[in-house]
């Protein structure tokens, strides 16, 4: 008798960025890496999906046109997210790494960001 074959569920990425080219590129690579990525362009637009809970990972910018991503990381564990987070920003400092891993992110990244860089962040969070 054969064993069944085991289904391995793909992650789910939840990405916000505001820059609609810079948006795609990121959608772009963690697609190319596997992922099944859900991209908007606002925090508030993210929160409004009643799917949040069910995602592995967020990747979102730090800079938003409502908001900014430590706060926005917070706000979706209230809503029950629970997975892991990347922050990116162009505007990296010592102090927004101290506040981001305080708010539970992972890694910084910084902007401009090769492709490499980010799929090397992401496979890092789920090793």
């Amino acid at each position: 008798m054969s064993q069944p074959a085991i289904v391995q569920q793909k992650s789910t990425v939840l990405l916000v960025e505001d820059d609609p080219a810079v948006r795609r590129s990121l959608q772009l690579v963690l697609q190319g890496s596997g992922f099944v990525v859900r991209s908007f362009a606002t925090g508030a637009a993210l929160l409004a999906d009643p799917k949040v809970g069910d995602a592995q990972a967020v990747v979102a910018d730090y800079r938003l046109p409502d908001g900014d991503g430590v706060r926005l990381l917070q706000d979706l564990r209230k809503v029950g997210f629970s997975g892991q987070a990347i922050l990116v920003t162009g505007f990296g400092s010592p102090e927004l790494e101290v506040s981001a891993r305080a708010a539970g992110y992972a890694r910084v990244l910084e902007k401009p960001l090769a492709d490499r860089v980010l799929r090397e962040a992401m496979g890092g969070l789920f090793a």
